[in-house]
Formats: structure tokens, C-alpha cells, sequence
């Protein structure tokens, strides 16, 4: 398997486990999904020099917002994979293990944290949200599971390359 095949399905397996977590949160605990489009209508805005509003929900939409969000989303995933397995190795994928991957997945906080949360008006790490506690603990245990995630997607890459080579030798 290539590098960058591999790179793009360990960042979108990754993401689509925290898009899964995301779901059963909404289920199990009534707490919604983080909203993409308003990420989308954040950075729609920097395209025109503005990088932090005090409410990103009553700024001015953006023409295709929420398609923006959801492509930057993943984007990202993807990122943060390439950070990963620029860190680790592409050799991990031959035997991913969890720590490091969790222990990443953790150190991705800092991005909502310090960046998209006070330039989206909730302030470094949520602060200006009503209940910051538990905003911090829900993006503590997302980027949780998206370190669970790149260890998920390395185990199926992994079964994948196993089950490919053994079918073609």
C-alpha cells in the first residue's frame, strides 16, 4: 500500500470514528454533534480578514458553508494522520499500537482548544461557553477517540494489506 493511500485512510477512518463517537453521544447523552457548517462560516470569514467573532452563529452565512466545514473537517483529519505518522513512522502501520496513537489523538485538543474555540467566540478552551466544564470534557474524549480512531484505521489498513497479499501470492 502506498504512503499516501495509506496516510488518507488512516486521517479519514480516524475522523469517521469521531464522527461515529459523535452520533452515539447525540443518542447516549442527548449532547449534539459538533456543527461543521459553523466551521465553515469561520473560515469562509478569514477568507475576507476576519479571524475571531464573538458568536460565529450571528455572523453572516457563507455560500456553501456547511460543505466547507465537513471538507475542512476531514482535511484536518487527514493533517493531524500525516503529523502522526510523520512523528511515528510509517512503519507503525505494520503494528499500530494504542499508546502513541491515543497520546496524539489527545494532543489534537490543543487545536479547538487555543485556535477554533476563541476564534469562533467561546473562548480559549471554552470558556466563554455556559457550561465549560463540560465542553472541555466532550472535546477531551472526541480527540480521545480520534487517537482510538488512528489506531482503529492502522489495525484495518493492516487486515486490509494482510487479506490483499495473501489473496495475490
Amino acid at each position: 500500500m502506498s504512503d499516501l493511500l495509506a496516510l488518507l485512510l488512516t486521517g479519514v477512518g480516524a475522523t469517521v470514528l469521531m464522527d461515529v463517537w459523535g452520533a452515539i453521544r447525540k443518542r447516549l447523552l442527548g449532547v449534539p454533534p459538533a456543527d461543521y457548517g459553523m466551521v465553515g462560516r469561520w473560515l469562509g470569514h478569514m477568507a475576507r480578514g476576519r479571524f475571531r467573532h464573538d458568536r460565529i452563529a450571528a455572523a453572516a452565512p457563507i455560500p456553501a458553508e456547511r460543505l466547507l466545514g465537513w471538507t475542512i473537517h476531514y482535511t484536518t483529519g487527514i493533517a493531524f494522520a500525516a503529523g502522526f505518522l510523520s512523528m511515528v513512522g510509517f512503519e507503525w502501520l505494520r503494528h499500530p499500537t494504542l499508546a502513541p496513537a491515543l497520546a496524539f489523538g489527545i494532543a489534537t485538543v490543543a487545536a479547538p482548544f487555543f485556535i477554533m474555540q476563541p476564534g469562533m467566540g467561546a473562548g480559549i478552551a471554552a470558556s466563554r461557553t455556559p457550561n465549560p466544564g463540560s465542553a472541555r470534557l466532550q472535546s477531551f474524549i472526541t480527540h480521545s477517540v480520534f487517537g482510538l480512531g488512528l489506531w482503529t484505521a492502522g489495525w484495518g489498513e493492516r487486515v486490509l494489506l494482510w487479506h490483499f497479499n495473501s489473496v495475490l501470492l
